[in-house]
């Protein structure tokens, strides 16, 4: 049976609008807080989580579901970095015992949300509305998620460009002692990303829960192809960052069809993020940010 080319590069589109949502938020704060936080993985699930208490549980639409898992995550990620991660780092910790520290902390929360909602993985319920396109079979969820991450994208640009805090954010992830010696409020400023990142983690979240089904491990789920894109992206670049995206997604959507052919499980797509993430470490550990001029 031959392979239909246009639903997989719109399905790659998908993927990659997924994973970009998801990474903006970890490389900023990787950028400006230099480790790699673990616990970003229950940002996202406490995202999927509050979008479906919200949906399931109270009964309203999926609209607010997504200002709710907006809402909840950023203000976890801001309580993560005010009542953990800046007290150890005041406290003299490298970035090893953060990192250490992040595990910890994602650790407690995972389990607090498992006593919370149970640890069998559940669904929204939805049945969401699909048609054809040609070719393409398409949702509305899916269009949601493009659409979704198309406007991330322009915002990103225009904050990182045209704002205060943009350029803020940009200074001090490539010169922080520049940036303190500029008066820049580091303190202010990386609050401030630490809670954007943790609330768009937690739309990632929702929209993967509502894709495929929740559990309290589904940010473990996602958080390795979102420290790949990271990574080949170039830590905390925004444009490297929404090339590796795309290039992940449709790498794994080829990657699909290769197994398929092949009669193998697709459940090893998994690997291609890893074989990315190691290829990149090994010949290109700066990433793709490099290819742009701007972080």
């Amino acid at each position: 049976m031959g392979v239909n080319w246009a639903q997989v590069l719109f399905n790659s589109a998908v993927t990659g609008s997924l994973y970009l949502i998801g990474a903006v938020g970890l490389t900023l704060t990787y950028g400006l807080s230099g480790f790699p936080n673990f616990a970003y993985a229950e940002f996202m699930t406490l995202g999927a989580y509050i979008g479906y208490f919200v949906v399931r549980q109270l009964g309203f639409d999926i609209y607010f579901a997504f200002i709710a898992a907006f809402l909840a995550s950023g203000i976890l990620g801001a309580l993560a970095y005010r009542g953990v991660f800046r007290f150890l780092a005041n406290r003299g910790a490298n970035k090893i015992h953060l990192m250490i520290g992040s595990i910890g902390l994602g650790f407690i929360i995972r389990h607090i949300i498992g006593d919370i909602w149970g640890w069998p993985p559940t669904t929204f319920g939805i049945r969401w509305p699909a048609f054809d396109i040609g070719p393409v079979r398409i949702t509305n969820l899916w269009l949601g998620l493009i659409f979704t991450a198309l406007a991330l994208a322009v915002i990103m640009h225009l904050l990182l460009t045209r704002t205060t805090t943009g350029k803020a954010i940009r200074g001090i992830s490539s010169n922080p002692e520049l940036a303190l010696a500029s008066g820049i409020n580091i303190e202010r400023v990386t609050l401030v990303t630490w809670a954007g990142g943790a609330a768009l983690g937690g739309v990632a979240g929702l929209f993967w829960g509502a894709i495929a089904s929740i559990s309290p491990l589904l940010g473990w789920a996602m958080i390795l192809p979102v420290f790949a894109v990271t990574i080949l992206g170039g830590i905390g670049s925004f444009y490297g960052v929404l090339a590796a995206a795309f290039t992940i997604g449709l790498a794994e959507n080829i990657g699909v069809v290769a197994l398929t052919q092949l009669g193998l499980s697709t459940e090893y797509r998994m690997a291609i993020a890893f074989i990315i993430l190691i290829v990149t470490l090994i010949l290109r550990p700066q990433g793709l940010a490099k290819a742009f001029r701007r972080t």
